[in-house]
């Protein structure tokens, strides 16, 4: 693009900023956690802070919300959760009780996903290595592998000869094939010829196909996805569509709060960035929001896609990998605060090690004081103790204060946070889990 093309594209994203988060959501997200302040204080009144404290009730809640809604609409349905979401023991067996099966994407997640005894499992990812695929076809009764390449589908078949299986697989589909996205799967228009290449396998029972599309706000991605899909499938080879038993639409289901961010991370806040010198204070009360299509009108449009453009070539049980959705709302983090060096700049006995990014720069999540609890947000730096100015919780706090020794709640951090924590600096927090 010319320079003027570029003014004109900054332009346009100045006067199009991210929509503000609305007062009164966050106010009633807010007053749910307090109207159950005393479990969690009752939770680090026993264990200690800072905790990450597992939450049995919401998790089944949201579990139970999602199968709802794709049952409502879907005749045949199965679940597996995406465990690199949350890999803690916790989250598998309650969502194994839930009726759920496993999406893993390792080796090491396998394992710990056979620990608990799975009915189902999913094998997806890229690079599979000789032992994890080892692994899979000595757990073939249970387990179906996603084949990311042609090259994986030899492997998998050398495997599946020198233990003595015939496996379940599919292969999954590349959504975008340019820039990053190609890292995953093949390409549709290779599809045709990796069912020729599997005909050659006889130890590989291909009999599906996975994509999956992540940032889902809304349906959009999916149904722009199953069409193109849908055209392929149109020329296929009616033997080649007889042994497609399965379709797996993937996960990243954005949860129905939406996405919540500081301004620094839309658009508008990252071009003031690079045209600002300075870097002031930031306004902790200004919070932005991207809306998220609610989970039953999610699988309303995916259901109507899949009628529309699949089914009429062949009608096979849907797969679903929900991880996000779900997990988030399943644990919180707790804290004190150990020092106050002013109104407004506190530190807490727990870092960021325990998510493993510097996650609060970017998103946002209200930060509650259940020690002096209010409905009012005030402007704060909530720090961790780590030795790095990049330790930071958040710019704001609810309360009618904040002092030393009150319990800070970040509430609904079950997705992406666990599974990327690392032993930096300090050690990482205990666990807890929190009474109904």
């Amino acid at each position: 693009m010319s320079e003027q093309d570029w003014i004109k594209k900054g332009d346009a994203i100045m006067r199009h900023e991210t929509p503000r988060l609305d007062p009164e959501k966050l106010k009633g997200f807010v007053d749910r956690f307090i109207q159950q302040k005393d479990r969690f204080l009752k939770c680090v009144a026993a264990n200690g802070s800072p905790l990450y404290a597992f939450d049995e009730t919401a998790l089944v809640k949201r579990v139970q919300e999602f199968r709802g809604a794709f049952e409502k609409v879907f005749s045949e349905i199965r679940f597996f959760y995406a465990m690199k979401s949350n890999s803690h023991p916790f989250m598998i067996r309650t969502l194994i009780a839930q009726g759920c099966g496993i999406d893993v994407s390792s080796g090491e997640e396998l394992k710990k996903a056979l620990a608990h005894s799975p009915q189902e499992v999913v094998f997806s990812g890229p690079g599979k290595t000789e032992d994890e695929l080892e692994l899979a076809c000595r757990n073939a009764k249970i387990v179906t592998v996603l084949i990311d390449s042609f090259g994986e589908l030899k492997r998998l078949s050398s495997m599946a000869a020198l233990t003595g299986v015939k496996i379940r697989a599919g292969v999954r589909l590349t959504v975008d094939e340019r820039g990053l996205w190609r890292k995953f799967g093949i390409p549709l228009k290779r599809l045709s010829a990796f069912f020729e290449e599997a005909k050659r396998c006889p130890q590989i029972d291909l009999c599906g196909m996975q994509f999956h599309t992540s940032w889902n706000m809304d349906a959009s991605q999916q149904t722009a996805f199953l069409k193109r899909l849908g055209e392929i499938l149109a020329g296929f080879d009616k033997a080649d569509l007889k042994r497609i038993r399965f379709l797996d639409i993937g996960g990243g289901y954005w949860p129905f709060e939406g996405e919540w961010l500081q301004p620094a991370a839309t658009p508008e806040g990252k071009l003031k960035e690079c045209l600002e010198s300075s870097h002031g204070f930031v306004d902790g009360l200004d919070h932005r929001c991207v809306d998220a299509l609610p989970i039953d009108r999610f699988a309303t449009a995916l259901s109507e896609a899949l009628k529309a453009y699949i089914f009429p070539h062949v009608r096979p049980v849907i797969f679903c990998e929900p991880g996000r959705w779900i997990s988030q709302a399943g644990m919180h983090i707790l804290l004190r605060v150990v020092d106050k060096k002013d109104d407004q700049l506190v530190i807490t006995d727990g870092g960021i090690q325990a998510v493993g990014w510097e996650r609060f720069e970017h998103d946002y999540f209200p930060l509650i004081n259940l020690s002096r609890p209010a409905l009012k947000e005030r402007e704060c730096l909530v720090c961790g103790s780590l030795c790095t100015p990049h330790d930071l919780w958040g710019y704001s706090y609810f309360g009618q204060s904040i002092e030393v020794g009150d319990v800070l709640l970040l509430p609904t951090q079950g997705a992406y946070t666990y599974s990327l924590r690392q032993e930096f600096i300090k050690a990482i927090p205990k666990e807890a889990f929190l009474e109904p």
